[in-house]
């Protein structure tokens, strides 16, 4: 990545002053807090009066509401009660706390809002998924949560081997069904694909929207390559070394992390110095980190 001192150096841990924690502590409980009010806004306005609902514990509750027409915001907090109880024995008092009072908050201002937005059920999909997946991911993203889902999700899956993902989905599949016979098919369609618009824009609230590429390159010109990378692109690579599997001959394989709009100037570079190049693409997400000039 560049050229290093030989010396090492002792690497130190960063001891935050209470100004700091205070500052971080208050960051997190605001986004949670803010997330908590844009789901609600999502269920509310959008879902609610449509008839359509969320996967997991939401969905359960809402269905439950409809039946009963007790407070959804009462339902929200109790029936994620259980479930905090089996956070609390593996995750740490810390991680239930912020759970709860996410879930809290959610069934505040679950309570607060009383407004609808539109009775058209395809915007209410669209627009409800995109907005309860915005809060739902902001929560996520401060170690926040508002299902207790994922939570048994977890227990069982250590249990029975089966992933996270899959046993989520086997009760989404019930869930979703339910909804059918309550509300209709239709109402059960426009759910699964809000679940689904949701998860996807929880992904781009997780991740961010400016996805970097990893590549690394296999070529007998690693030199000249690797070179040209880091003069015409100002992209600092790592050299690792590697071995062909048929020839047994010693390579040596460029790896670096590029934006999508430097990928096809990459590209360009590999085809012209060496067309017989093998080279890869990974998305990578989160890129931190201090970039190794050279001196």
């Amino acid at each position: 990545m560049g050229i290093l001192s030989s010396k090492k150096k002792k690497i130190e841990r960063k001891v935050l002053t209470f100004s700091q924690k205070l500052k971080k502590f208050l960051t997190k409980y605001f986004f949670i807090t803010f997330g908590a009010f844009v789901a609600a806004f999502a269920i509310e306005g959008f879902l609610l009066p449509n008839e359509i609902i969320d996967g997991g514990i939401v969905g359960i509750s809402m269905m439950v509401s409809y039946i009963t027409k007790f407070n959804l915001g009462v339902i929200l907090v109790l029936f994620n009660l259980p479930f905090l109880f089996l956070a609390l024995q593996k995750m740490g008092k810390t991680f239930v706390a912020t759970i709860l009072y996410g879930v809290t908050m959610l069934g505040i201002f679950v309570n607060l809002i009383n407004f609808h937005v539109t009775e058209s059920e395809l915007l209410a999909t669209v627009f409800g998924g995109i907005i309860l997946g915005v809060g739902v991911g902001l929560i996520l993203r401060n170690d926040g949560a508002l299902d207790g889902t994922e939570i048994l999700a977890i227990r069982l899956a250590k249990k029975f081997g089966f992933s996270v993902g899959e046993i989520i989905m086997f009760f989404n599949i019930f869930i979703y069904t339910a909804a059918g016979f309550l509300y209709g098919w239709d109402s059960a369609m426009y759910s699964i694909l809000t679940y689904f618009i949701a998860y996807r824009v929880i992904d781009v609230v997780m991740e961010g929207l400016n996805n970097s590429k990893s590549i690394y390159i296999i070529t007998n010109f690693a030199s000249e390559i690797g070179t040209a990378i880091m003069k015409e692109l100002d992209i600092s690579v790592t050299y690792m070394k590697g071995k062909g599997g048929y020839s047994g001959k010693e390579q040596t394989i460029i790896y670096c992390v590029v934006s999508r709009i430097e990928m096809t100037k990459i590209k360009n570079l590999i085809k012209e110095t060496d067309p017989s190049a093998f080279y890869f693409i990974q998305d990578v997400h989160e890129v931190d980190g201090v970039r190794v000039k050279k001196k």
